[in-house]
């Protein structure tokens, strides 16, 4: 499989971001559900902390890819969603996901951030699904 991450002329480009990801030679196409701040025992991680939730919104998607025998540089597409999205939050979530893995950022996919007014479980403020190409 090979793909390509690419930031054409005339859209704007940023280091965690990509405005297309291609895919050619496909195995399989994994559609994850959206990750929330949880442990393996449900419990909420970093209650009120945006930034603590998003870390682990983000490691729950590289442990679900992972289990799928993928590296989180195959996930192709993420939509993120937080709770009441400002500016200050979106810098946040920015912060946290440049250090999410170990302290390394998430892979740049393409990825949309959608401000709602509340999530499904109570004391979530970040979800994100995402969609990954394996071999």
């Amino acid at each position: 499989m090979k793909t390509e991450r690419l930031n054409p002329d005339g859209l704007f480009s940023m280091d965690a971001f990509t405005q297309i990801v291609t895919a050619e030679n496909v195995g399989t196409i994994a559609h994850i559900a959206g990750q929330g701040a949880f442990d393996t025992e449900f419990n909420l991680v970093g209650p009120g902390d945006l930034h603590a939730q998003t870390v682990q919104a983000f490691r729950n998607l590289r442990t679900a890819v992972e289990s799928l025998g993928g590296r989180v540089e195959d996930i192709v597409s993420t939509t993120m969603y937080v709770v009441e999205i400002s500016p200050e939050k979106v810098a946040i979530f920015g912060r946290a996901m440049a250090e999410a893995l170990d302290g390394k950022p998430f892979p740049p996919n393409a990825s949309s951030m959608i401000g709602v007014q509340g999530l499904a479980a109570e004391g979530m403020l970040v979800e994100i699904s995402a969609v990954a190409v394996l071999e």
